[in-house]
């Protein structure tokens, strides 16, 4: 990229900051400064309004550009990425919306807290969605490290961490200042433009392969290095009993994680009733479903446009395909067009980037203020007290997510956030099932359940390849791996719904049917809902 060139991304860049600064600023000079409206925004969207917002905080940094640079490296392996995330879809609309948005007030803790002991439950559920957040938010840190890196040309290490610092700043200010209301409206922005960026890129595409798919796919092929390799399974999974066992990890996690990522479930919240929870569901799966189904065709795309290659030389991990693929469709990184369209892109995904890590910072420190502070100071604390320490919250988790997305910069975007979802479905799908569905759980259940889930998923990540013991490692210097798969999901899943049995086949408290009876009741009805 030119000095110009640079210069165009960055005026964009600073248009987007500027209109969601604006946003912000007008939302929290009409905001009554209570709980309800920080957390949901007053519980006042509309179905299509929060069905954007929902899409636009799951299209995130991990789907824009680390799964399609994972089809330019990978092929076919890297468009299962694809499939787990959109699949996931069903299960948050079979089994949790209009349940959670009938039991619940602003976090997952709410509803497991219904029916049982509020405090144990309540720290542990918010212990576990803060982890859940903080991993995710890591991801999104690491793709606005690559974005920024490949503007500078590569050589702008300074700037790639003034970056993630000033991305950590500004979800900071998004959250203090703007709470959901703002989060939500720059959430809506962020997932129109990023459905016009993908499909004008789709159709510019399509339009080189006069339409037809299949020539899109053998030229991917061809340019691959692999051949016919790159259009079947194998190529990133298939090199051993570890790898496809790490790939049924990794589907698991995909499939069942969607379901226990607090800032997906605290969206629920925002709207007034458990019909339009389930309707903005609707909403969220038609713009998603199309939205994968075009990061398939970018991925393939950039793999017969621009190459494997150059993908790789631009970033190790693939997270710079689709904005290399901007510039090529434009006509070169060196022509005006490819300029101008690549700055577009980038400028879609830095605000991807600041969209989600928004939402995500929210639902965080709400876990904090919410669950944490007011299980231990619960006589003490009062709604604008705990808003408050939202706030604060919000600038120590912004802090850890700084620190540890500098840490974690040469790893795919995707895959870090597959992490995420295997902590989030271990850890917090089981207690929410087993709070909706259970008749017989207990207060001893639901805190096993979370730990057992997430302590043994964050430790085998420890002692994965993904910290130690490879080039490609956090600390390529070190090696403390013991654990042989990438995905934790396919052990820490199992062993999330096993602690939650255990924890209430052993404990000596009975199960308060009248509040199960109560739960029941109020999740299929919405009867005495907030």
């Amino acid at each position: 990229m030119t000095t110009e060139h640079q210069t165009l991304a960055l005026i964009l860049f600073s248009l987007f900051i500027a209109v969601t600064l604006g946003i912000t600023t007008w939302v929290s000079r009409n905001r009554r400064g209570s709980a309800e409206e920080f957390y949901a925004g007053g519980r006042l969207f509309s179905p299509m309004e929060n069905g954007f917002a929902i899409a636009g905080d799951y299209m995130s940094a991990a789907s824009f550009l680390g799964i399609s640079g994972l089809i330019a490296l990978f092929g076919y392996d890297g468009l299962l990425y694809s499939v787990g995330f959109l699949v996931a879809w069903l299960v948050v609309l079979f089994l949790v919306a209009e349940l959670v948005r009938n039991c619940g007030r602003f976090t997952l803790a709410d509803v497991v807290a219904a029916r049982m002991s509020e405090r144990p439950v309540r720290i542990a559920a918010g212990t576990s969605s803060v982890v859940v957040s903080v991993l995710y938010l890591i991801a999104q840190m690491v793709g606005a490290g690559s974005l920024v890196g490949l503007l500078l040309g590569n050589s702008g290490a300074v700037a790639r961490t003034l970056t993630v610092v000033g991305v950590g700043a500004l979800m900071v200010v998004y959250v203090s200042f703007g709470g959901m209301r703002a989060t939500t409206w720059i959430q809506i922005v962020k997932a129109v433009l990023l459905m016009g960026g993908a499909i004008t890129l789709t159709v510019l595409v399509l339009l080189r392969f006069h339409g037809n798919l299949d020539q899109l796919l053998t030229s991917a092929a061809d340019r691959s290095g692999h051949g016919r390799a790159f259009l079947g399974p194998g190529l990133k999974y298939g090199g051993g009993w570890t790898a496809r066992i790490d790939f049924m990890s990794l589907g698991l996690a995909l499939v069942l994680g969607t379901a226990g990522l607090p800032h997906i479930l605290s969206r629920f919240y925002t709207v007034p009733t458990a019909r339009s929870a389930r309707r903005s569901v609707v909403w969220a799966i038609a713009l998603i479903g199309g939205f994968y189904l075009m990061t398939i065709v970018l991925g393939f795309g950039a793999a017969a446009l621009v190459g494997p290659d150059e993908v790789r030389a631009s970033n190790a991990s693939g997270n710079t395909a689709v904005p290399l693929l901007a510039a090529f469709l434009g006509g070169g990184a060196d022509t005006t067009g490819g300029a101008v369209l690549f700055a577009f892109v980038a400028a879609i995904a830095f605000a991807t980037i600041l969209a989600v890590v928004a939402g995500i910072t929210l639902a965080s420190s709400a876990s904090v203020a919410h669950d944490l502070y007011a299980s231990l100071k619960r006589r003490h604390a009062r709604q604008r007290s705990e808003v408050a320490v939202a706030r604060g919250a919000a600038v120590g988790i912004g802090a850890v997510a700084i620190a540890l997305g500098l840490l974690a910069q040469d790893l795919n975007v995707a895959f870090l956030v597959g992490l995420a979802f295997a902590v989030a479905a271990s850890a917090n799908l089981p207690v929410l099932l087993y709070s909706l569905f259970w008749r017989g759980f207990t207060t001893r259940g639901a805190v096993w359940s979370v730990y057992g889930g997430l302590i043994p998923s964050v430790l085998l990540v420890l002692v994965s390849p993904v910290v130690s013991g490879s080039a490609e490692s956090l600390f390529p210097g070190a090696d403390f791996q013991y654990f042989p798969l990438q995905n934790p999901g396919i052990v820490s899943i199992p062993l999330g719904f096993l602690a939650g049995w255990l924890g209430t086949v052993t404990s000596g408290e009975e199960a308060d049917e009248a509040k199960h009876a109560e739960t029941e009741v109020r999740s299929l009805t919405g009867a005495g809902a907030v």
